[in-house]
């Protein structure tokens, strides 16, 4: 599945974006570009790939991190109109994510409201790690800002961002050093009328117990005993699924 979304990011839409880039950008050196991703562009893995273009956009856009977020806004599109899109509809926009998530700690606050117009469109859960890693209790405190958000994007992105063991990501603890912080986020989110939001939180919890299930167990019994509403049941459920397993092994969660 990888190696086919991977194609996706292949000469055409090294031309595409080439062109894109050009709209907005007019000292934009569109061939030296695409002349540029055509002879690094091979069999390379999904990140692999992105990353070819990252050191393409540094070599090409200016040197100046905040002048490059303000040419991506300006071409990063509307808003996706609902929960799904963000590898359907701004999957194009991958680049631009993995280019925040390398040089984000050069501006973290500029980086921080790059992040949330961003998931709006693909998803920051990639890019706000090097920040939550770096600078733990800002990065909780922005993502608890991020929790009370009207976007189900950014409310999503407070529980995906630190989530321990994401997919296509480095595995991250950086949260529990917040432990405050942390289940206070999936406290609020556990209630969220979104199902997009409710996955995450119990994919977070999911996690959380394979990693620390006695702080896991302790924050579910913390639930119970406030009570649990029929949405906060799924996200227990859904967050308990690879505990259940272990315990029984031949049934499905």
């Amino acid at each position: 599945m990888a190696h086919i979304f991977a194609d996706r990011y292949g000469l055409d839409y090294a031309n595409q974006l080439a062109d894109t880039i050009l709209s907005a950008y007019p000292g934009f050196n569109r061939e030296g570009f695409v002349t540029t991703m055509r002879s690094c562009l091979g069999a390379e893995a999904m990140l692999r790939r992105q990353d070819l273009y990252v050191d393409a956009l540094e070599k090409y856009l200016s040197s100046d991190y905040e002048e490059n977020l303000d040419l991506f806004t300006k071409i990063w599109g509307e808003e996706l109109k609902q929960e799904t899109g963000m590898f359907s509809e701004g999957w194009w926009l991958w680049p631009f994510g993995r280019y925040v998530e390398r040089h984000g700690l050069k501006n973290p606050e500029a980086s921080y409201r790059f992040i949330h117009g961003f998931t709006k469109r693909q998803t920051g859960e990639f890019m706000i790690r090097p920040l939550l890693n770096k600078n733990t209790r800002r990065t909780m405190v922005v993502l608890r800002e991020f929790s009370l958000d009207e976007s189900v994007h950014v409310r999503r992105l407070a529980s995906e961002g630190m989530r321990i063991s994401l997919p296509w990501a480095k595995k991250t603890t950086a949260a529990l050093t917040e432990p405050a912080f942390y289940q206070d986020i999936l406290t609020r989110l556990k209630e969220d009328p979104s199902r997009f939001v409710m996955k995450s939180v119990g994919n977070n919890l999911n996690d959380l117990y394979k990693f620390d299930g006695a702080l896991a167990e302790s924050l579910v019994k913390k639930w119970e005993k406030e009570g649990l509403s029929d949405t906060a049941k799924w996200v227990v459920r859904h967050g308990q699924r690879s505990e259940r397993k272990k315990t029984n092994p031949a049934k499905r969660p």
